[in-house]
């Protein structure tokens, strides 16, 4: 018996040495003073394939407490989560939900990895900010970036790290219902706005007020044929590299941690598989060390693109092209192990996915504190704050257009007594918000009638004018003109519903109803001054209101204090100072129009005789409004445009100047706009091309020079393989208050 005891505690002491030594076995990865890259080497090496692929394996989570958490498709979501075969979740928000999700993850899972939290937070988490496309209009850089960083402190609160913004994405066609997410048509603005909204919403990535921002949609999905969403894109490397690239480079430059794949193809290749976009230009070219997410199941798309044959083959082309996380589609977690163990794929390439993902985790601190984001308190002191009101109220006024304002009908004066709002949009809530509206509620917001009524009180006088479905009759109008008639000035507010904003929001017919085209012509025979308030997320075509009223004010879609802004405007305590960012086309069929076009071989004189010129022989060449344009309650006059050499070397600068006054009575801001034009070069150059800016303010009577610099870069262009070139030869530079009405100088390159 003795023997027995004695050969079994032979055989236990080496046992208990071992179970002692795994006890104590320093886990590197949670020692929060080693160094992010230390922490993740050691995390890879325990890690089983399974679980990498769990990384990679973003699924739309939900809610996951209350009635939700018995449901049988939520608890196998959690099922994952515990097994470590999810990384990511998207559509978990608010500080509840994603702490009871992360607590699964960091203390039921084996290895403790917390998930990244993910959320549409395009323009506002709560306090909703004007679209990104009317917030572009502003050209006011600073209120851009703080706009995104309010947007990112009240999402951080309610436990999200993570948003799918900014939209990069350069477009000409308003057909398109996602070009309310961008900056424009305009290569270099866009580049520029791109840059402050990564900054906005990361910041340093070194506290609990910011969170991961995505360049997207890469690449070049604003080129969608027939302005349709999810349509086929064609483009060539030149147009690629010159007109497309630039504003997601900034975007990356400027510190964004991912990009999302587009859903269009490149070349015939999907963009989730296309090894020239995501390999060669992103990670090789550019040095891009983020990772890249797909949209939303683009990895299994592929498939009904037809250039994959299955979810397998979709996993295997994703991640040969560089490609990362999985948004939903799930082809990672089901096929990556088996494409490892067949050699298809190896160990290094998805370690590389994995640690660029695990990366971002020690960023946020969220291996030492998981819950640092999901705080309650926080949430509920942050959102819808007075303080991100005003400066949501403050980006709304500085995002309105004045289109046309004949007779200084606004702004409306002192002496009116009784004010004419008509529109079922005005008063409408449901109408008001757009499909990117993150956590943020109709109900928090101000519509145009409620704004109005507080500026205003009992001087308006409301008639619906039209119903929800933007349809009219005799009854409608008879009670809007009787209204109008017993008024001083008449508000009109027509449009498109917010609703029609957004994904999958594409439209055929950009352009005002035909019930409020009769609507306006029935108030035009009143013969009271009307202002049409225009509603919508895309540049509408307004070519038959123009003789039907005497302003034309683009109110956009301006979120959480739309109405206050609108009154702001209207009564003149803000002067308008916005300027499009896309051409207003003239017509339907003049789409794609926009400023910086190539010129043709048979141009169009200014005086339009003659024949066989390139030019429409029904409508004007020229948009209704063009890119840089908008009006002030002031006027600007331009003069003395100087430039310092009329001949110049690569290395010089040429500076340029200009006088800008205010002649009016108002004070205001201008925002005064700098362009060129490289005449010859071995590939054409556009007519006009934006490269400087400044937004400046002028006091009634006040004259101001301006000065601006260009540099060899600003007058390079880019090859089809994404060489910069500087060529030799006659340029023009032209400043103005839009694209159209500049004063020009000629120089040369030596």
């Amino acid at each position: 018996m003795k023997k027995l005891i004695l050969a079994l505690s032979f055989f236990a002491i080496p046992f208990l040495l071992f179970a002692q030594q795994k006890s104590t076995e320093v886990k590197l990865y949670k020692n929060k003073n080693a160094s992010i890259q230390d922490r993740i080497n050691d995390l890879l090496k325990r890690m089983t394939i399974e679980e990498k692929a769990g990384q990679l394996n973003q699924l739309n989570g939900g809610n996951f407490t209350g009635p939700a958490a018995n449901d049988a498709g939520q608890k196998a979501k959690m099922q994952m989560v515990r097994e470590g075969k999810v990384g990511s979740f998207l559509n978990v928000t608010g500080a509840i939900e994603t702490k009871a999700a992360q607590k699964v993850a960091v203390e039921e899972s084996r290895l403790g990895i917390p998930l990244l939290f993910a959320f549409d937070v395009i323009h506002g988490y709560k306090t909703i900010f004007p679209i990104p496309l009317a917030e572009a209009c502003s050209w006011d850089i600073p209120q851009i970036e703080k706009n995104s960083s309010i947007a990112a402190k009240e999402a951080a609160a309610a436990g999200l790290h993570w948003t799918f913004a900014p939209m990069c994405d350069i477009s000409n066609d308003p057909r398109w219902g996602r070009v309310m997410e961008g900056a424009g048509e305009d290569t270099y603005y866009g580049a520029v706005v791109a840059a402050a909204r990564v900054k906005g919403l990361q910041g340093n990535l070194n506290d609990d007020a910011h969170i991961l921002s995505t360049v997207k949609h890469f690449a070049v999905y604003g080129a969608v044929e027939a302005g349709r969403e999810y349509n086929n894109v064609d483009v060539s490397r030149f147009s690629l590299w010159n007109k497309y690239l630039p504003p997601y480079k900034a975007a990356i430059d400027a510190g964004a941690a991912t990009v999302m794949n587009s859903f269009n193809v490149f070349e015939g290749v999907p963009a989730s598989g296309n090894k020239y976009l995501v390999k060669d230009v992103l990670l090789n070219k550019w040095k891009f060390k983020g990772f890249v997410v797909s949209d939303w199941s683009s990895f299994s798309e592929m498939i009904n693109h037809g250039y994959a044959a299955n979810g397998k083959d979709a996993a295997y082309k994703a991640i040969s092209a560089g490609s990362m996380m999985d948004m939903e589609s799930k082809v990672m977690i089901e096929n990556l192990p088996q494409l490892v163990k067949e050699g298809k794929i190896s160990i290094q390439e998805v370690d590389n996915a994995v640690q660029r993902i695990l990366y971002y985790k020690f960023k946020l601190g969220l291996f030492d504190e998981p819950y640092k984001f999901s705080d309650e308190q926080r949430e509920a002191a942050t959102e819808l704050s007075k303080e991100n009101r005003a400066e949501a109220r403050k980006a709304a006024d500085a995002s309105i257009v004045l289109l046309k304002n004949d007779h200084h009908a606004l702004p409306i004066s002192s002496s009116i007594k009784k004010i004419a709002l008509i529109g079922y949009y005005a008063k409408s809530k449901e109408d008001l918000f757009d499909f990117w509206i993150a956590n943020g509620s109709a109900n928090d917001a101000i519509t145009i009638y409620d704004g109005l009524k507080n500026k205003y009180g009992n001087a308006i006088e409301y008639s619906q004018g039209y119903n929800a479905d933007a349809t009219t009759n005799d009854e409608l109008i008879n009670a809007a003109v009787q209204s109008a008639s017993s008024s001083d000035i008449v508000l009109v507010n027509i449009g498109i519903s917010g609703k029609m904003a957004g994904e999958d929001r594409a439209l055929a017919y950009p352009e005002i109803p035909e019930s409020q085209i009769q609507l306006l012509k029935a108030l035009q025979k009143t013969g009271k001054p009307i202002v049409a308030l225009v509603s919508s997320g895309r540049p509408l075509i307004l070519t038959k209101i123009q003789l039907l009223v005497s302003s034309i004010v683009q109110c956009w879609i301006l979120g959480t204090e739309t109405g206050n802004a609108v009154a702001d405007v209207l009564s003149g305590d803000y002067n308008p100072s916005a300027k499009t960012v896309m051409s207003f086309p003239y017509a339907i069929g003049q789409i794609p129009v926009y400023y910086n076009h190539f010129n043709t071989n048979r141009p169009l004189p200014t005086d339009n005789d003659g024949n066989w010129y390139s030019r429409y022989r029904d409508i004007p060449n020229a948009p209704l409004f063009p890119f840089g344009f908008g009006l002030s309650y002031t006027n600007y006059e331009y003069s003395n445009l100087q430039i310092n050499k009329t001949a110049i070397r690569s290395s010089d600068e040429l500076i340029v100047k200009v006088t800008v006054a205010n002649s009016g009575k108002f004070d205001g801001e201008e925002i005064v706009q700098l362009y060129i034009r490289d005449v010859t070069a071995s590939l054409i150059r556009p007519v006009k091309e934006l490269k400087s800016f400044q937004k400046i303010k002028l006091k009634a009577a006040e004259v101001k020079e301006v000065i601006f610099k260009l540099t060899s870069k600003d007058l390079s262009f880019y090859d089809s393989n994404g060489i910069l070139h500087l060529e030799p030869g006659a340029f023009k530079v032209f400043v103005g208050g839009n694209s159209e009405h500049v004063l020009e100088k000629d120089f040369i390159v030596q």
